[in-house]
């Protein structure tokens, strides 16, 4: 994952998390990046500190400066008259959240037996079937290598709440 600072045309800045740089990249192209106070669709790359962990601060990165919000953003924001949640995220949320019930209603959850229960289908020691359940990122990074189809679960913020 990577996290850009961006701006839009009219000068509000905010940050956004992307698979990769390819990723933003071609959701830029497709119109896909608005600004989240005006919904502007002509957003740019901010310049950005970047994060470099050396082995040692792996277990407590210190997370690298974000560019400070436009004075005008701010106050927008503060005053809660321009509502955050544009109607395309609102959607996509929307969309998500139906993604997830329709995996929980339609897979089985192994819960933490989920590494194994994915190695076991990808390598066919067991019959195919849609699970889903509990991984650590390691465990998720070690499946990935090992050539294990996995993409986590959607989850929203309210899921959190």
């Amino acid at each position: 994952m990577i996290r850009y600072n961006l701006r839009c045309e009219r000068g509000h800045a905010f940050e956004s998390w992307f698979q990769s740089s390819s990723a933003y990249e071609a959701q830029e192209k497709r119109k896909l990046v608005n600004c989240p106070v005006c919904g502007s669709a002509k957003v740019e790359r901010a310049i950005m500190a970047p994060q470099i962990v050396s082995r040692k601060g792996r277990e407590n990165p210190v997370p690298a400066p974000v560019a400070p919000a436009d004075t005008a953003t701010t106050e927008v924001a503060a005053q809660g008259s321009t509502p955050l949640l544009m109607a395309q995220e609102r959607e996509l949320r929307a969309k998500l959240k139906e993604l997830r019930d329709h995996i929980v209603k339609n897979a089985d959850n192994v819960g933490e037996r989920f590494p194994n229960e994915a190695r076991k289908m990808h390598y066919g020691d067991i019959e195919h079937r849609p699970i889903y359940g509990e991984a650590s990122p390691d465990e998720a990074r070690a499946l990935i290598e090992e050539g294990v189809e996995v993409s986590p679960l959607p989850v929203l913020p309210d899921d959190r709440n």
